[in-house]
């Protein structure tokens, strides 16, 4: 009886790989570019979609517009907060005889209308005087101008002062000084910022750069 081989039966095993489906493949590249191009789509929804701008001091949502008032001016002209509605107006509480603090507010804000350019006449820039003892109209006016010839310098009575200062929470207090300086007054050193439409919007501490001024001008007068 003749033998046979278990291994002549597996001899030579081909393995058969069925082909491809193409209609399947074609559907992954579809999706895949799908993909792509939905990412690239949402990328760019998203540069389109503007950030909200942050103002470079404390931001106040005043529900009123600020309180108005009216002082005196170079010449004794009037002058009310009022006047300035369609600017951004920068009211700053302080003195001529202010020995640091105040004229390096001046240079900040100065700076700020440098950096504005053409667009500088986008704001008013207001000292009020928290001493009008010293500080006449004529001699605010010749302060202010030093640092630019379109601020504004105001004074008025005690009364008038206080009546300007207070709903912005400015504090002034005068103590004695050395006999080469005179009297000085302590007073918050904050430059107070009102939109165009007359609303408290920032209020800026003292050393805010008048760069960072300068662009929250810009983006609060658009």
């Amino acid at each position: 009886m003749a033998e046979h081989s278990e291994t002549s039966m597996i001899e030579n095993p081909e393995i058969v790989v069925p082909p491809a489906d193409k209609s399947t493949t074609k559907w992954v590249v579809i999706g895949s570019i799908a993909l792509v191009l939905g990412l690239l789509v949402g990328w760019g929804l998203l540069q389109l979609v503007k950030r909200p701008y942050i103002y470079h001091g404390t931001v106040i949502q005043s529900p009123t517009p600020a309180a108005n008032f009216t002082l005196t001016g170079a010449g004794g002209k009037a002058v009310s907060l009022h006047d300035f509605r369609g600017k951004v107006v920068l009211l700053y509480f302080g003195y001529t005889y202010c020995p640091d603090v105040c004229p390096a507010t001046m240079v900040e804000l100065k700076k700020a209308m440098q950096v504005l350019g053409d667009d500088a006449d986008k704001a008013q820039v207001i000292l009020i005087s928290v001493d009008p003892d010293r500080d006449t109209p004529e001699k605010l006016a010749e302060y202010v101008t030093h640092f630019n010839p379109n601020f504004i310098g105001l004074t008025g009575s005690d009364d008038e002062i206080a009546g300007a200062a207070t709903p912005f929470g400015i504090f002034y207090e005068k103590h004695p000084g050395s006999v080469e300086s005179g009297y000085l007054i302590d007073h918050t050193a904050s430059v107070v910022v009102i939109n165009p439409d007359g609303y408290l919007r920032v209020v800026y501490p003292f050393d805010t750069p008048g760069e960072a001024i300068a662009a929250d001008i810009q983006e609060m007068a658009k």
